[in-house]
């Protein structure tokens, strides 16, 4: 456990006004403004990588547009920064979101005092994720307020660990804002993500199934043909271990079951990769729960069945265990 006290900040402050305890990850390409605009008005936080924002001058008007088309809902928004030294855009990305005020800022591929010091001093909340309780501890160390856990079968850049051993690592010694990772896709999936020890289910490849989702049809089918046995994980296309699904890798023209080590000398996640295939607009990323997904639909349907599951889930689990 680091030295430092744990932070202050609760996940009742981020749940508070939330319809289901969800998180939508933020997806290279997928998430735009209109994709997080409709999770928001639906009860759930949306969220988009501001490198999704191209020019970076779009940042500002995205997040104009998102703050206007959001005032008045309960739920909050957030915007996705990558942390990494291939990102050039960030400290520009950072000046953009310090302007908007964004309530939550999510870090990945690397934590970093300045950057969450800079999001505590406009008030906003910093959760970053992680693939295991090594990395866990030191983004705590370093001032984040909460962690997402990336759990095997996570979509895009996954971890490789079971979610029953991350969580039960994480909250030995954590107890603020933890999120799980990792073939979440239904209502059922919520539950059990928040038995495990979670606050909140981090959901993203079911978003690439809504009208609302910045995805080429071939893309949004796939996903609501897919089963958990179409997914391939590989470092190749970004040096950085993700899963993708089989049927685009294939259309690039290579043999997803023999995929050659990715260089992680090379990483570069802001343009896709450095192969002539690129990570998320010709490798299409997914995770392993996309069998959960049978149409693709407006986010607000989404949200409704969602709910719905997870309330089944819970009067199922009361009734087996004669909870009140």
């Amino acid at each position: 456990m680091p030295e430092t006290e744990i932070p202050s900040v609760t996940a009742a402050r981020l749940l508070k006004g939330l319809r289901l305890p969800v998180i939508a990850a933020p997806m290279f390409i997928v998430s735009g403004p209109e994709l997080v605009i409709a999770q928001v008005r639906a009860g759930v936080i949306g969220s988009f990588p501001a490198l999704n924002a191209r020019p970076a001058s779009q940042l500002d008007e995205w997040l104009h547009r998102i703050t206007e088309e959001t005032r008045g809902c309960t739920a909050p928004f957030a915007v996705n920064l990558i942390v990494h030294k291939s990102n050039t855009r960030l400290e520009e990305d950072l000046a953009v979101l310090a302007k908007w005020k964004v309530p939550l800022v999510i870090t990945s591929l690397g934590a970093n005092v300045e950057v969450n010091k800079a999001v505590h001093d406009w008030g906003g909340v910093v959760m970053h994720d992680v693939i295991d309780d090594f990395f866990a501890r030191k983004a705590i160390d370093k001032g984040a307020d909460g962690l997402i856990a990336v759990a095997a079968g996570a979509g895009g850049h996954a971890g490789r660990q079971s979610p029953f051993a991350l969580v039960q690592e994480i909250r030995s010694w954590f107890d603020g804002p933890l999120a799980l990772s990792g073939a979440i896709a239904n209502g059922r999936a919520i539950l059990s993500a928040q038995a495990m020890g979670a606050d909140f289910g981090y959901i993203g490849t079911p978003w690439i199934a809504t009208e609302e989702a910045h995805a080429i049809e071939g893309y949004k089918q796939a996903i609501v043909e897919g089963r958990a046995a179409d997914i391939v994980n590989s470092s190749l296309f970004t040096g950085v271990h993700g899963n993708y699904l089989r049927a685009s890798i294939v259309a690039a023209g290579l043999d997803p079951d023999n995929l050659p080590e990715g260089d992680k000398s090379q990483m570069d996640f802001g343009s896709g990769g450095n192969t002539a295939a690129k990570a998320w607009k010709d490798i299409w990323g997914a995770g392993q729960g996309i069998g959960a997904v049978e149409a693709v639909e407006p986010v607000a349907l989404r949200v409704d069945r969602l709910e719905r599951e997870y309330q089944l889930a819970l009067a199922s689990l009361r009734a087996r265990t004669g909870m009140a």
